[in-house]
């Protein structure tokens, strides 16, 4: 379950507006601020499951990525910023995104190698259709 905040915010205004310490996660969707709701143990262990077996692979071919846990996805030119379920950066990259070191936020898209959602059976549609077709 979602809940919404009603006043649009620009990006620059969500990132500023997050707090320090993050208990509830938020994400920006066309300008509302949006509470996410906890993922589900079944939803963490695919999650878990996803995250190792891509490691292991990128390991094996010596390549310099890695998976940040909390970092947001800003589509390009877009009042919206969401936080992937599994999100693998390309390293050498990372010195092109300006917002990177004191925002975790990415929004360069060669810097992305692949971003994986996973969906809940009960709320694929909501999850699924919104985020495929923004980002």
């Amino acid at each position: 379950m979602t809940q919404a905040i009603p006043k649009l915010v620009t990006f620059e205004e969500f990132v500023d507006w997050l707090p320090e310490t993050r208990r509830v996660r938020y994400e920006l969707h066309k300008g509302e601020i949006v509470e996410m709701a906890q993922p589900v143990g079944e939803h963490e262990e695919v999650k878990g499951f996803l995250a190792r077996k891509v490691t292991v692979e990128f390991d094996r071919l010596h390549l310099s990525y890695f998976m940040p846990n909390q970092v947001i996805v800003r589509p390009p030119e877009k009042d919206s910023g969401y936080i992937p379920d599994v999100l693998v950066l390309n390293r050498a990259n990372l010195e092109n995104e300006k917002l990177w070191k004191k925002e975790s936020t990415v929004s360069i898209r060669q810097n992305v190698f692949d971003r994986l959602l996973v969906n809940s059976p009960h709320f694929w549609r909501e999850c699924f259709v919104i985020k495929l077709t923004r980002y």
